[in-house]
């Protein structure tokens, strides 16, 4: 009787654990009893990592890390859990058309006049972005110099738990087919790794499209060895000077929410570090801000120089997006990045789609290309004011729905090979500091952006993708849809119909996959170890020179990952 109590009992539990988490998901808090408000926080603390960013990377860094080590997680942002504007596919876009000063997007503006974002949240940039999940590709692996094997477990790490195949509808199937059928071949069905070809990547929305985030992966952590610090401000990194020997970072300050200071300090010991994980934009400005940068720039803002680095916060670079705007004569199902043609020349072409969002939320309110959220490709960058921006909204909350009944085809530029350079613009970490991309300054980006838009052309002619567009609607029409009408505020080129590298500059745009500042052999060595300083890393996107595959996201969840396992076997093989 006991016997057959106990097995119904348990098979309960079971079934009530398995409602739960199907009923969970990234709308609900995990129970994760180490996420804390950093007010909790005493004024002094010890730990024997320090990472520095909640973000991308240092979420899977972090948890891997707690598994032989105590680790304290500073994070700026606020938790993605139970904000269905993060969590939900059906709102992407909200929060980076959000003006809250302390909502989980933030928004910058370049030199160049691109509007972007940066991450504000727990999980970074896996909050905000369209979603798609690639592996880069088994070159850059190569030259990065990472284990090839160690690699493909850390991805697997990754997709366990953030990953899934997404479903693939009419509008997104018929992209597909044309890609195939303008000859991005072969068809490779799909897959998480980076082939030239067509292919249907992954997601991190799952079937019932709730979003999954790096915050997710905190769940490997070992909860009683990981402190995750909530609206936490780091304003710079503590150093340690003896002498002539080299600088040792041995703390961090940061302020709560509250305005409060705080001092947490790594413990001895032969392995304990300062890791930054703030990402392309917060890395370098961080390490300004601590001391470790050009000496000049630094003077010039009163900050004291720990190391002159002068290659703190060169190599920026921004991936180019431009689009092409395919009214549909037919319904097409809301879709994001789903679906990605890898070219041998170096663009990638991707599509996102849908007329609204469900209920009264419409695409052009918080759509991938909506001014809403600082995307304008009807105007040249310099011309993107905030008056320009509000004068776009109006006219489009006047035009009909059926005007946005369709979707973009859009090509995102490999690389890419133009650089520019990052500067401080204040002392206050919470600023944005100054950024220059300059897009398209080396004419290799700019090839590759025109025959990117001349693949499109060959995609929107197909055979395939024929019953989702007017066929009484010329592409060169459709160019000057996207370049101009109908709110275009400003004067612009007229030869749009004649010049693709024109329309190339013209309706330039960011798809979020900034990077650099701290580059590889640059800034940092092969370990991603500080050059010149002890005890720091820098372990985030602002280490590549080039984006991964097609979209970094997977990538940056791997490299946290990655390095994780790396700095346990330096731990466990030291002597104490």
């Amino acid at each position: 009787m006991s016997n057959s109590y106990g097995f119904c009992w348990w098979r309960l539990v079971f079934a009530l654990s398995f409602v739960f988490y199907g009923l969970c998901s990234s709308e609900t808090a995990p129970n994760f009893s180490f996420l804390r408000n950093a007010t909790t926080a005493p004024p002094i603390s010890y730990y024997d990592y320090i990472v520095i960013g909640g973000g991308t990377s240092g979420c899977p860094l972090a948890a891997t890390l707690s598994h032989n080590a105590t680790v304290l997680v500073l994070e700026r942002g606020g938790a993605p859990y139970g904000n269905p504007n993060i969590t939900r596919l059906s709102s992407f876009g909200r929060p980076m058309s959000d003006p809250d000063p302390v909502s989980p997007a933030q928004r910058f503006v370049s030199e160049d006049g691109v509007i972007n974002a940066r991450a504000r949240v727990l999980g970074g940039g896996s909050c905000l972005n369209a979603g798609f999940y690639t592996r880069a590709e088994s070159q850059y692996v190569q030259e990065a110099g990472w284990e090839p094997n160690l690699v493909n477990q850390s991805y697997a790490w990754v997709e366990r738990v953030v990953a899934f195949e997404p479903p693939m509808k009419a509008w997104q199937s018929a992209v597909r087919d044309g890609l195939v059928e303008a000859g991005v071949l072969p068809y490779n069905g799909f897959t998480y790794e980076h082939i030239n070809g067509t292919k249907i990547g992954g997601t991190i929305f799952d079937e019932n499209g709730n979003r999954h985030t790096a915050a997710d992966l905190l769940e490997y952590a070992r909860s009683s060895h990981i402190n995750v610090l909530l609206h936490a401000t780091v304003h710079k990194i503590l150093f340690k000077t003896k002498g002539s020997e080299s600088p040792e970072a041995h703390g961090v300050l940061f302020t709560d929410e509250a305005g409060y200071r705080h001092r947490a300090y790594i413990n001895p010991g032969p392995n304990n570090e300062v890791i930054l994980a703030a990402g392309a934009l917060g890395s370098p400005q961080i390490l300004m801000l601590s001391g470790v940068g050009p000496a000049a720039h630094l003077k010039a803002h009163n900050i004291t120089v720990v190391l002159n680095q002068p290659n703190v916060g060169q190599g920026m670079s921004d991936n180019p997006m431009n689009a092409v705007y395919i009214p549909s004569p037919l319904p097409v199902e809301v879709s994001l990045i789903q679906v990605v043609g890898i070219t041998k020349f170096g663009s990638y072409i991707e599509a996102a789609s849908g007329e609204n969002f469900g209920g009264d939320v419409k695409a052009r309110d918080f759509g991938m290309f909506s001014p809403k959220i600082g995307q304008l490709s009807t105007l040249p960058p310099k011309q993107r004011t905030p008056e320009a921006l509000a004068k776009a909204i109006d006219l489009m909350s006047q035009l009909p729905d059926i005007a946005f009944q369709g979707g973009f085809i859009i090509e995102k530029t490999m690389g890419p090979v133009s650089t520019g350079h990052l500067e401080l613009q204040s002392k206050n970490p919470s600023a944005n500091p100054s950024v220059t991309f300059n897009y398209f300054q080396d004419p290799a980006d700019l090839k590759r952006c025109v025959q990117g838009i001349q693949t499109i052309e060959k995609v929107i002619n197909s055979h395939a993708f024929s019953k989702f567009r007017y066929q009484d609607t010329s592409i060169q029409a459709l160019l000057n849809l996207t370049a101009s009408a109908p709110v275009n505020l400003l004067p612009h080129h007229s030869n749009v119909t004649t010049s693709l590298e024109q329309y190339c500059r013209d309706t330039v745009m960011t798809i979020w996959h900034y990077h650099g500042g701290c580059q590889v052999k640059r800034v940092v060595d092969t370990d991603y170890k500080v050059l010149g300083i002890d005890r720091l890393r820098v372990i985030d996107g602002s280490t590549f020179y080039y984006s991964p595959g097609t979209n970094p996201q997977a990538t940056v969840m791997m490299l946290g990952r990655y390095m994780g396992v790396k700095m346990l076997r330096e731990r466990s093989s030291s002597p104490n």
